[in-house]
């Protein structure tokens, strides 16, 4: 098997436990067999401090993918997703939700492999949003299902225990970020009143995480990061990514496409300022999000953590 640690050789992964790799491997061949799939090649594993994936060569390739306990509910929410919006995410071989395990099928090439323009950006968006409001009755069952609650609400307290608990942060931005608190605590207050509901954010969406199932229809995979809050926290990462191949000048038409299908009972004036407070409040989820590695990797994510909380700050 070929191995590819990428930028962390040296973080260590359940993969370099030998009993832990077996279980893995076992438990993907069992998949792998109950599912009909004949491996045509070698296979290829990505280990990163967040998750550990095997590429599996086959007609179609498949991947198995072990995530990090704090983000072993990503397998339990694959296969909810399945069976809640089936037409906006992979449908998984299997899941071993206990062990954050699952099997996923190849679902059409990346996004950002393809050649597009803010049209294929829009109709992507378009249709984060609708999975977005169709899992608005779901709040509730996708914190059962043990996906991080980051509700506007608890935004505070998320803040207060990052900042408490990040060692890298020095005097000096420690005061510097408890001075913001009372703005951040504005913030949250307005963007609740706006009254947008809760959803699924997948707190890191962009080009790599969608995927062309058919010509202009998208999924969208690499739950991961995910939480539930505030839907339009999502716009931060993908209007970057996008004005990053497209220009700064895409991001408000991208942002109109996104927000359109909101409407219902909300003014777009409205949505506009919810969606720029969401963006700015979402560097605390993303913040939240490297704190999910694997245990004997978690100082890794103590710089991306403060780095996060300071540009939220300012």
């Amino acid at each position: 098997m070929q191995i590819d640690r990428g930028a962390y050789p040296d973080a260590v992964t359940p993969w370099d436990d030998p009993a832990w790799r077996a279980a893995a491997l076992g438990w993907l061949d069992a998949r792998l067999e109950e599912a009909g799939v004949r491996e045509t090649g070698q296979r290829r594993v990505r280990v990163r401090p967040w998750s550990v994936i095997v590429r599996v060569e086959a007609e179609d390739p498949v991947w198995f993918k072990a995530a990090s306990p704090g983000s072993a509910f990503e397998a339990g929410l694959g296969e909810a997703l399945s069976r809640w919006v089936p037409s906006h995410v992979l449908r998984p071989y299997a899941v071993d939700a206990a062990r954050g395990w699952s099997l996923l099928p190849s679902g059409g090439p990346l996004l950002r492999t393809l050649e597009i323009g803010p049209r294929e950006w829009e109709e992507a968006l378009t249709q984060y949003a609708d999975l977005q409001l169709a899992l608005v009755p779901r709040a509730e069952a996708l914190l059962g299902l043990g996906v991080p609650d980051a509700r506007v609400g608890s935004l505070p307290a998320i803040f207060d225990e990052a900042v408490a608990g990040n060692g890298t942060l020095e005097a000096a931005e420690r005061e510097r970020l408890g001075r913001f608190r009372p703005r951040l605590v504005a913030w949250c207050e307005e963007l609740a009143d706006i009254g947008v509901p809760d959803s699924l954010d997948h707190a890191d969406l962009h080009d790599g995480q969608i995927l062309v199932a058919d010509p202009g229809r998208y999924t969208f995979f690499d739950w991961g990061d995910a939480n539930v809050g505030h839907p339009f926290c999502s716009l931060l990462v993908a209007l970057d990514r996008a004005a990053d191949d497209h220009g700064q000048e895409v991001v408000a038409r991208l942002e109109n496409a996104y927000l359109e299908p909101w409407t219902d009972g909300h003014s777009m004036a409205d949505l506009r300022r919810a969606a720029e407070l969401a963006r700015r409040l979402s560097q605390l989820t993303r913040a939240g999000s490297w704190a999910r590695l694997f245990p004997a990797a978690a100082s890794i994510g103590d710089p991306e953590r403060a780095a996060a909380l300071l540009r939220l700050a300012g």
